[in-house]
């Protein structure tokens, strides 16, 4: 019987370059998005051979979790959980309606946490893995994408103490910190007046997914993922103050009409 896949927000950029990975492994896939194109990604994911479905749903809604806990169901088990679904809102936090970032909130850890208290179980039948998809951003204050960069560090941070206690039950998780990825991430969070709205100097979406698929099948619990200039960030946010780590964000972060 082939391995059977989630993959959350797997119709573009990280999460749809985890899925053709997984695919090419063998595995059969489950792959969620929130607009239709996630059937056109479903269709280019058959060309990869196995099965694929393809789930249009809203992960910041409870129905929208429970069609693709449905859709695990259906397929009958689960050997490898991906959840990538993640969203920014950029701009100033008062900036923003407060229903902007309670839907980032119930989409990036509301989702994150359902989806594990559903579905944990069926791994644990399989002794399968977790692949979280986190961010850099976890390891620092995100001005300007202020709701952001705290729901991945409750990610990253739910991940750890969710792996030890599935210590013995043969279930791995792995938590990835991409650093900035050339995808349409921050377009769709209305950044592109700013440095982050440039894709020319972001990591390859292809290298992240594969850092973390492989650290994943290794049993590795925790990485950064992207190039040699992402890895130096991500060693140098630990000796950085909470203030300087702000400070740097916001020069990226901070639209032009607030500088």
């Amino acid at each position: 019987m082939r391995p059977i896949a989630l993959v959350t927000g797997g119709s573009a950029g990280i999460g749809l370059e985890i899925a053709k990975l997984l695919a090419a492994d063998g595995h059969d896939l489950i792959v969620t998005g929130i607009s239709p194109r996630v059937h056109d990604a479903a269709e280019a994911l058959r060309a990869c051979g196995g099965k694929v479905t393809a789930v249009q749903s809203d992960l910041s809604r409870p129905e929208g979790v429970q069609q693709v806990v449905e859709a695990v169901q259906a397929a009958g088990r689960l050997d490898v959980m991906v959840l990538n679904a993640g969203i920014a809102v950029g701009g100033a936090f008062l900036d923003n309606a407060l229903e902007r970032h309670l839907n980032l909130i119930d989409l990036n850890i509301g989702s994150t946490v359902r989806l594990c208290h559903a579905l944990v179980p069926d791994l644990i039948r399989t002794q399968g893995k977790i692949l979280m998809v986190s961010s850099v951003s976890a390891m620092a204050p995100t001005p300007y994408e202020s709701v952001y960069g705290p729901s991945k560090a409750f990610m990253s941070s739910f991940g750890h103490g969710l792996r030890e206690e599935l210590r013995g039950t043969g279930v791995n998780v792995t938590i990835l910190h991409p650093g900035a990825t050339a995808t349409e991430f921050h377009h769709r969070a209305g950044m592109d007046a700013t440095v982050f709205g440039d894709n020319s100097w972001k990591n390859d979406p292809v290298l992240v997914a594969r850092q973390g698929v492989e650290a994943m099948m290794a049993g590795v619990t925790s990485l950064i993922g992207g190039d040699e200039a992402t890895q130096r960030i991500g060693e140098e946010r630990k000796d950085l103050s909470e203030e300087e780590k702000a400070r740097r964000h916001a020069e990226k972060a901070r639209p032009p009409k607030t500088r």
